[in-house]
């Protein structure tokens, strides 16, 4: 049995780093995306909005999908669907099918991250044991051993499409692989809800306030995923290799950060954890702006990653034990918040980069963690320990 746990564990943690990998070769390759279709920085923003309006369409569906065929048969499906749009990033004829492309890989990697979510809150259930940012962990993992292959490929000046099409059907063969084991049953609560009654109950104020944290942790979270890289390239002037190391700085910070993350959540109240951390990471990032030293940008940009790591960890876990909504509504319900901040940050950045400068539309990062301090602070001190 302990043995058969263990692969589950770590069958469920495969898929986030997978995951994080994923999101770390779109994240390389936005700079490539620019030059290759010739996009301005608001042309930019708005491929990236196509993902975010593609990830709201699928969280609509995602509580349900999980509901009735569980996480691992979803998480296949759509984990898949992600790695090929990932393979089309270069491949699209024009923009307006590349807006088609980026709408695709939001819609199914927001699912797959409903799915993984789901099972990952399952086994957290079946052991007793917190689990949550330790799952999220290889999710920074996978981001920073993407983004570290993406340097290494364009350091040697590898053809950019060969490396998403190894991308993808690696990651095909990864899930299918991954996916294949049986997770523990859900509870008797998510049988039979078909969507979304449960999630219309009288927990929904705490979804939303839920939400609403995980809205601002993603806006500065989505940030440093879309426009790290750039930013040392614009305005840093740093090389396409060292700017790579942006995304790869900020993941493994914090993915190192989650794998204590658990331990911390013991140990601290969540209001507390939130608020420090939040802090941590609005003050990271004004020392990023203010330096325009490339090498203090690595640094604090590793700060970022420290500051935000558990933001998403302890609000998911939150949201798959709220009292008589199941676990996948709660994540669900959730993320489709934390998506509308994951789905405006970036364009905001965008359009700010294009009418004043990229550092001012990074500023936007220190505002949103600001805000995440003082109302995570305030509002998890009653409802979360």
């Amino acid at each position: 049995m302990p043995l058969d746990f263990n692969r589950l564990v770590w069958a469920v943690r495969l898929q986030f780093f997978i995951s994080g990998f994923l999101f770390a070769t779109w994240g390389v390759h936005v700079p490539t995306v620019r030059a290759h279709y010739g996009l301005d920085e608001q042309a930019l923003a708005l491929t990236m909005l196509a993902a975010g309006v593609g990830a709201l369409c699928g969280l609509a569906f995602a509580g349900r999908w999980v509901g009735r065929w569980g996480p691992q048969r979803v998480a296949w499906r759509t984990g898949a669907v992600a790695a090929v749009s990932i393979t089309a990033l270069l491949a699209t004829p024009s923009w307006p099918v590349l807006l088609a492309t980026m709408w695709v890989f939001g819609a199914a990697g927001s699912v797959y991250d409903v799915a993984m979510n789901a099972g990952g809150s399952a086994l957290e259930q079946a052991s007793g044991q917190r689990q949550m940012s330790r799952f999220h962990a290889l999710f920074s993992f996978g981001g920073m051993a993407g983004a570290a292959f993406g340097s290494a490929l364009l350091r040697a000046q590898a053809d950019p499409v060969l490396h998403l099409a190894v991308v993808g059907a690696a990651s095909v063969a990864a899930l299918a692989w991954v996916t294949r084991p049986v997770l523990p049953a859900a509870p008797a609560e998510d049988a039979g809800t078909g969507g979304s009654g449960t999630v219309r109950a009288r927990p929904r104020g705490v979804l939303w306030l839920l939400g609403g944290l995980a809205a601002l942790g993603l806006v500065a979270e989505g940030a440093m995923y879309d426009w790290s890289v750039l930013y040392m390239q614009r305005e840093l002037g740093s090389a396409p290799a060292l700017s790579a190391l942006a995304y790869a700085s900020f993941s493994v910070a914090m993915g190192l950060a989650r794998l204590g993350g658990d331990w911390a959540r013991a140990r601290w109240p969540a209001h507390r954890l939130m608020a420090g951390s939040a802090l941590l990471a609005a003050a990271g990032m004004a020392i990023a702006l203010l330096g325009r030293q490339p090498a203090l940008a690595l640094a604090c940009f590793a700060l970022v990653g420290l500051g935000l790591a558990n933001v998403i960890p302890v609000l998911f876990a939150a949201a798959s034990r709220v009292p008589g909504v199941p676990a996948a509504h709660g994540i669900a319900a959730v993320s489709s918040l934390g998506y509308l901040g994951f789905m405006a940050g970036p364009p905001v950045i965008g359009f700010i980069a294009q009418h004043r400068s990229l550092t001012a539309g990074l500023g936007m990062v220190v505002v949103f963690s600001v805000l995440l301090a003082v109302a995570g602070g305030r509002a998890l001190r009653p409802r979360i320990a």
